[in-house]
């Protein structure tokens, strides 16, 4: 029997969602000649003209899953079929685990049923709040001699054990089975902590969401692949929903996918799936390739030859690869590809910016085709390229950057402000402190004179002018901030001997931002102030907004913050319904405060990427980001290349991840595995990545990283094998 459903095949931007859209488009027009052919058969006539529109609806009433890898890509996928059908077709797009949340809260009351569980509307955890609280629920049994045990501190070894349940939802197991794969898997290892004490606590935590209706990934995808998916009434409403499912980038999906997939075929959907054997970006983070591809052999295979069009992998990966497996070849690369080597990384970062800057004022290339990836990047290297680059008037994209909240200045002036209105959280609010957010809450940003201009953040932040600078919020905070436990206060300006240095501009804006604080108190005092988030929000509306146009950054971080706040909030009023606590009134305010000074919040708010066209700047990405976002360039700039995070693919593997891989469930994880691994993660970098590039490969090399130490990464060879080489003599 030939099956309707389609395997795409391909490497790197070969074409494979281009296949999918196409497979897509052709469903739709099978489905509008079978609805002619119903029209004639139930009139006698043939069809001249429109189909009548209740007839048309009646037959295409199941809609199309339609899911992707990640948001960024799930979004143009959506946006590519709704335009290639010019959105006559009802298409659902979703990632695989924000499709699992979206049954799970739908169906919510049929778990009710099923678990006994209490009758409440489900509340989603982020997965800060949830290592909050899973470790305040562990910390009983965490004692010195466990976390000793462990090797790790209590954060570290917290978020290890959450992770075990993530990984064992999404390949399919129950949490009562963790104890037993994990037994297998460690074996005889000694480091680690006892399997059956791992699995108890996984199973408190898990029963503790459950009572109080909370909800994390690992636990969405565990109810939804052990007790949604088996459940009879909910396979009938699944079925009825959805007559086709395209998936795109299957490599990258749990284990989980493939049972949602199986129970759609079998119950006569079609699918088309892409899978490309170069990818399996999140190996080692939840996916699952290799069960994934078994779902080939209910499938018509298509596979897309050829290399990608434009791009220099048909040039150089066989090459490549041969000098990386084995270094003793004597080969030499293309003049496509060049190397930039220092003796010191802090000259390396200026040598490949100012390398970048030349050839883009020379007009050799576009900021816009240039891309720089390294396996990782610290702080300083990210300010070190963007700041040389931004002075060259070049702007730079940070994809994903997520920096803790309490990095931004904006931020830190907020939680001041909420410390200097709620009583008792004098002691998280000094001098240094109450001198920042007077400079912050001053600001005034002026219009650009196009408001259709794209912003640039440096530009952004020379628009921006302040009414007390810090020289002059300093002295404030010296001679009119009284600290104090529980009341801390400012003073009038007049409690400054020398009150007309600061001058009027400053005095003013000082005297509104002391008359705010004051009435809010006065509000809070009588219970007008509903709630914290509030006053974020009206301290926002009253310094920050101001009629203004913010920064997209700057903005996004506001975003977050209020909807971390809601969500914090949110869950505290969740927990205290359940069981009622006797704490201090603003305990909540107070530990809020502390979580995002341990930067556990990163600004990531809905929307992920500014409306409208891409920015035409320099992308600067790790190997991560850049091969998740699926993104091309002309010319790449792979930093650190003598770095050994090469061979780690630019994101740790989590504990326990290659015990929970369906093909070898429980295995042992040896040495010689741990080698095979990351000899081909390499391999499939090396071939992702010249798939994406068309032009220009610049091998970054220091010879020294920062701590010091010698570099000798796996792709030292490559370097090496060089005729193109830019070094410190070259540019002296």
């Amino acid at each position: 029997m030939v099956s309707h459903s389609v395997w795409i095949v391909g490497t790197s931007r070969s074409g494979k969602t281009a296949r999918l859209v196409e497979q897509f488009c052709n469903w739709v027009t099978s489905e509008k000649q079978y609805t002619e052919s119903f029209y004639t058969k139930k009139t006698g006539r043939k069809k001249t003209g429109h189909i009548p529109e209740f007839l048309y609806l009646k037959q295409t009433e199941p809609g199309v899953l339609v899911l992707a890898a990640n948001d960024d890509n799930r979004r143009e996928l959506g946006d590519t079929i709704v335009t290639s059908t010019l959105g006559k077709y009802p298409v659902r797009a979703k990632t695989p685990l924000g499709f699992f949340q979206d049954e799970v809260i739908l169906f919510w009351p049929l778990l009710i049923n099923s678990l006994n569980l209490k009758a409440q509307f489900p509340v989603r955890l982020r997965p800060e709040t949830e290592q909050e609280l899973a470790t305040k629920l562990w910390r009983p049994q965490l004692d010195e001699e466990i976390l000793r045990l462990a090797g790790v501190n209590e954060s570290r070894l917290v978020r290890r054990i959450l992770d075990l349940l993530q990984l064992a939802a999404y390949s399919g197991i129950p949490c009562e089975d963790i104890a037993q794969i994990l037994a297998k898997g460690l074996g005889e290892n000694t480091t680690t902590l006892e399997p059956e004490f791992l699995a108890s606590l996984l199973l408190d935590w898990r029963n503790w969401c459950l009572e109080r209706g909370l909800l994390t990934y690992g636990i969405i995808t565990e109810l939804y692949s052990q007790h949604l998916l088996s459940d009879r009434n909910y396979q009938q409403h699944l079925t009825k929903r959805y007559q086709a499912v395209l998936a795109d980038d299957v490599d990258d999906y749990p284990s989980v996918a493939r049972l949602l997939f199986e129970l759609l075929l079998d119950r006569g959907a079609v699918g088309a799936f892409s899978y490309n054997p170069d990818g399996a970006v999140r190996l080692g983070l939840g996916a699952d390739p290799n069960y994934l591809e078994g779902l080939a052999e209910r499938c018509r295979v298509e596979i897309l030859n050829g290399p990608p069009p434009e791009s220099l992998s048909e040039q150089l990966t066989k090459q490549m690869v041969e000098l990386v497996t084995e270094p003793m070849i004597l080969l030499s690369l293309p003049k496509t590809v060049y190397s930039i080597q220092t003796t010191s990384r802090a000259q390396l970062l200026r040598q490949t910016a100012e390398e970048i800057a030349d050839a883009i004022q020379s007009q050799q290339v576009q900021p816009e085709e240039v891309a720089i990836i390294a396996p990782g990047l610290d702080a300083i290297a990210r300010y070190t390229l963007v700041e040389i680059l931004v002075k060259q008037n070049i702007p730079v994209e940070s994809l994903n950057d997520q920096r803790p909240l309490i990095s931004s200045p904006v931020i830190r002036a907020l939680l001041t402000m909420l410390a200097l209105v709620y009583p008792g959280l004098g002691r998280l609010v000094d001098r240094d402190a109450v001198a920042e957010m007077l400079v912050v809450l001053s600001r005034k940003q002026q219009p650009p004179e196009n408001s259709t201009d794209v912003i640039n953040p440096k530009d952004a932040m020379n628009r921006v002018s302040t009414n007390i600078d810090p020289v002059r919020a300093g002295l404030i905070a010296d001679y009119c901030f009284v600290p104090h436990p529980d009341r801390p206060n400012l003073l009038p300006v007049s409690a400054f001997e020398r009150w007309d240095r600061i001058g009027y501009a400053a005095t003013t804006a000082y005297n509104q931002i002391l008359e705010w604080l004051e009435q809010q108190r006065s509000q809070q005092e009588l219970r007008l102030i509903p709630s914290p988030i509030s006053l974020l929000d009206r301290a926002i509306q009253r310094f920050l907004w101001n009629g203004s146009n913010l920064p997209y950054e700057q903005l996004a971080a506001l975003r977050e913050l209020l909807e971390t706040a809601q969500h914090y909030w949110e869950i505290d009023t969740r927990l205290r319904q359940i069981a009622p606590v006797e704490t201090t009134p603003h305990t909540t305010i107070i530990e809020f405060i502390q979580l995002l000074r341990r930067g556990t919040i990163t600004a990531n708010a809905y929307p992920v990427r500014p409306i409208g066209g891409a920015r035409k700047a320099v992308t600067l990405a790790t190997i991560f980001q850049y091969r998740s976002s699926r993104r091309s360039h002309q010319w790449h700039f792979w930093l650190d290349a003598g770095s050994p995070l090469w061979a780690k693919g630019g994101a740790a593997t989590l504990f326990g991840a290659p015990f929970f891989l369906r093909d070898r469930l429980g295995e042992p994880w040896t040495a010689e595995d741990e080698k095979l691994a990351e000899e081909q993660r390499l391999q499939r970098i090396l071939t992702d990545l010249l798939s994406r590039v068309s032009e220009r490969v610049y091998l970054c090399h220091s010879d020294l990283a920062v701590n010091g130490q010698e570099q000798l990464g796996p792709l030292l060879p490559l370097v090496n094998a060089c005729v193109t080489v830019i070094s410190e003599a070259n540019v002296n």
